[in-house]
């Protein structure tokens, strides 16, 4: 049943899609005491006023019914709506560089349009391998599998196979997509704070950039309204990530791998704050990590 749903779904215009998504998302909050209290609490850490967080109920709906649309297109065509780069010129001389690129997005907007879209522009020079835990769900697994290996886009899962994949994407000179603002497995993070409050966050990407000199870049998939498609930015970190000391010992690598999280942190806030009417708020960015068995 989900899996023809889901075809029906793809060919409906995304107009279409992002007013149902609307109303879904506010059936949601509605419905889910526990996702209300969540979305309100984290709105107000970052102080979101009460016309954003309301917009971003409705967004996150939106993301929800869009996906079908760009999960099931064929491989050999584009992307169906319109979409526009603005700084796209940063990522042609990361690559020229030679030594890799990370772009990194929050859960922010369509951040599953940005590997997509990457892939679409830049797949045939240097392809974009991009972080992802496989869904719970084996038809939604397969879906998802399906949609995410496509010409110039692979997929690392979380694991310790996935981080060997995507340091040796870096080391060829290619493209990592990550989320910074994903709650990692137990050990391989750091409670650092996150819009003031302690939130275990990864440090893989912090890691992976200072073992080989990848360059360093915030890509944001805006929504355009009805359905108007998407505004695709790409933007500098707001402060460069703190240089490792090479064998400085345990206790200087551990306070370098929370300054380093801490400032990556930092950069999610400051892209988050320039569209919080499309973050998830509702996200459990503070809970417990899972234990590392469960990531597998």
């Amino acid at each position: 049943m989900q899996q023809p749903l889901l075809a029906w779904l793809a060919h409906r215009p995304l107009r279409l899609l992002h007013a149902a998504g609307a109303a879904l998302g506010w059936a949601a909050y509605w419905g889910s005491s526990t996702y209300r209290r969540r979305l309100r609490a984290n709105a107000a850490r970052a102080g979101v006023g009460v016309a954003e967080r309301r917009r971003s109920v409705a967004e996150a709906g939106k993301m929800v019914m869009e996906l079908p649309r760009l999960w099931l297109r064929p491989h050999d065509e584009p992307i169906a709506d319109p979409l526009a780069w603005h700084g796209a010129e940063r990522i042609d001389a990361a690559l020229a560089r030679g030594r890799g690129l990370m772009l990194l997005t929050a859960h922010l907007g369509s951040f599953e349009v940005a590997a997509q879209a990457y892939a679409e522009r830049w797949g045939t020079q240097q392809p974009m391998t991009a972080l992802y835990r496989p869904a719970r769900q084996p038809w939604l697994r397969q879906v998802m599998e399906r949609s995410r290996h496509r010409p110039g886009l692979l997929t690392a899962p979380a694991s310790l196979a996935g981080v060997r994949q995507l340091m040796r994407a870096l080391k060829a000179g290619q493209t990592l997509g990550m989320l910074p603002d994903q709650v990692p497995p137990e050990g391989l993070g750091v409670w650092a704070p996150f819009y003031g409050e302690p939130a275990y966050t990864m440090t893989l990407a912090a890691k992976l950039a200072a073992q080989t000199g990848c360059a360093l870049l915030l890509i944001t998939v805006q929504r355009r309204p009805h359905g108007g498609g998407y505004d695709v930015r790409v933007a500098p970190l707001p402060e460069a990530l703190p240089a490792l000391q090479r064998g400085a010992g345990p206790e200087a690598e551990a306070a370098w791998t929370l300054a380093a999280a801490t400032a990556l942190n930092r950069a999610m806030q400051w892209q988050i704050d320039q569209l919080p009417g499309q973050y998830l708020w509702g996200y459990h960015r503070f809970k417990q990590p899972r234990q590392p068995e469960a990531a597998a």
